[in-house]
């Protein structure tokens, strides 16, 4: 098993968040992961992306030029790495702030109402915790208690008594792919 993973965004969506949780949780899971996160000087507003692979083999480079799942939640990022989605791989997007939708047939393409579960949730801040749901409805790579494991590591132990809340977005996520 092996899945190469970008996830792309503006600084502040919780974009690289994202991809430490996805790479704690693997690393308990005892898989091989690779996290290699990319953003420019501003932190918030700016455009941010993080790599992560996760493999039950030993991985040779961080590096990649396609993935088997992209997650672009602004309109740079979808217009960046749409073309690099490999033919059979996964494409998620929320329409929130994307104009121009998707066109490649080659892929599954998944557009998750993520903002709004946030709103119904009434917590804009788990956001990104929604979309992590839709990353793993979409593959079967993580367990949902790696990732709860992988949640409280990352997540300063002040904000643990949000985890509940968070691991209901999670769900919520998985449920908007299925």
């Amino acid at each position: 098993m092996k899945t190469e993973i970008i996830i792309a965004g503006f600084g502040g969506q919780g974009v690289l968040s994202m991809g430490k949780i996805l790479a704690y949780a693997a690393l308990m899971n005892d898989l091989e992961v690779t996290w290699m996160p990319a953003y420019g000087p501003e932190q918030r507003g700016g455009t941010a992306n993080v790599t992560v692979i996760l493999s039950d083999k030993q991985i040779s480079s961080p590096v990649l030029n396609r993935y088997d799942i992209v997650v672009a939640l602004n309109q740079q990022s979808l217009d960046k790495f749409e073309s690099k989605v490999k033919t059979g791989g996964v494409l998620i997007y929320d329409a929130y702030g994307i104009h121009r939708a998707p066109t490649r047939t080659d892929i599954t393409v998944k557009k998750i109402p993520a903002m709004d579960v946030c709103l119904e949730m009434g917590n804009t801040k788990i956001y990104n915790m929604v979309v992590l749901g839709a990353v793993l409805g979409m593959r079967d790579m993580l367990p949902l208690d790696a990732v709860t494991r992988g949640l409280k590591k990352t997540l300063p132990e002040r904000h643990h008594h949000l985890i509940p809340l968070n691991e209901e977005a999670i769900k919520r996520g998985m449920e908007l792919v299925k």
